[in-house]
């Protein structure tokens, strides 16, 4: 289950050939998102278990399972801001419950991160997807 957003990023990786061009343009998804403010940049809206700073702020419209999910995040690292870039292309626009249903693995390894990632980011994109998948959780209840 992947959304149009996610499956335009995932036809451009198929087109770029060398991880280095899928790299550059998973830094410039990043780059194209607008940064959080710093009242934003607070513990709670802080994910651990990242080795960078990395923030997501749920935006939920609705209630129970059919609210719809949204969020935005932003990091100090270029390539982790791409990263929340591409798991914003995967969730946002969902429902609360469809969320539960991702397989963020599974299409995260449709993109190849995981062969190119330090273990450090690996790590750290799951931290990011459990805590998306937290915040939906609490939102569905």
């Amino acid at each position: 289950m992947a959304t149009e957003a996610f499956e335009e990023i995932a036809e451009t990786f198929e087109f770029l050939d060398d991880w280095e061009d899928r790299y550059r343009h998973v830094i410039d998804l990043g780059k194209a998102m607008d940064p959080l403010g710093e009242t934003l940049r607070v513990p709670a809206t802080k994910v651990d278990g990242c080795a960078s700073q990395v923030w997501i702020v749920p935006e939920i419209d609705g209630a129970g399972g059919a609210a719809v999910f949204r969020f935005r995040g932003d990091s100090d690292a270029m390539i982790v801001r791409g990263l929340i870039a591409i798991l914003a292309a995967l969730y946002n626009g969902l429902t609360i419950a469809q969320v539960a249903r991702v397989d963020a693995e599974a299409e995260l390894r449709r993109l190849g991160l995981h062969d190119h990632l330090s273990s450090q980011r690996s790590n750290g994109l799951r931290a990011m997807v459990e805590r998306i998948r937290q915040i939906a959780g609490k939102a569905a209840a």
